[in-house]
């Protein structure tokens, strides 16, 4: 399962990450489908450039020209001038395996929940965190990811 390699390859290289988006929200109990897995990362240009690594052991590749080093470096340039949201990776072979990373937001600043799914121990966005993401995102998924997550939350 695509999840699983996902995790073990970013254990393995030490990546500071957690799940976001659908993914996390399934995760916290909510009946949630999507395509894609959400990342928040610690951003440091050293956990980019590791989870950039990950994804490659995986075989992921970026959908844009893009490397680790330049996301972290015009990180801000890219948020504000491109719209830039999450640097995005896909398997060009199997592109139901898919991630994206989410660099507008910095794992430091959140909090994170361990979900034990099978026997993996899955690093989850908390219900808060996730909350105050898709308030931001105000797309209509979102809004209702929103109602489910304070259900949850009761």
């Amino acid at each position: 399962m695509f999840i699983y390699r996902l995790i073990q390859a970013l254990e393995k290289r030490k990546v500071d990450y957690a799940i976001a988006g659908g993914y996390a929200v399934a995760l916290h109990g909510a009946i949630r489908g999507t395509v894609d897995i959400d990342l928040v990362l610690r951003l440091s240009k050293k956990n980019l450039l590791t989870a950039e690594d990950a994804l490659k052991d995986i075989d992921l590749q970026s959908k844009l020209p893009l490397r680790a080093a330049e996301v972290f470096d015009f990180r801000e340039e890219y948020i504000r001038n491109k719209n830039l949201i999450a640097w995005n990776f896909i398997n060009l072979n199997n592109p139901a395996e898919s991630v994206d990373i989410i660099i507008t937001e910095d794992l430091r600043k959140m909090k994170v929940k361990r979900i034990l799914v099978g026997d993996q121990i899955l690093r989850v966005v908390s219900i808060e965190d996730l909350i105050k993401m898709k308030k931001k995102s105000k797309r209509p998924q979102d809004l209702e990811d929103i109602k489910a997550l304070r259900r949850l939350k009761k």
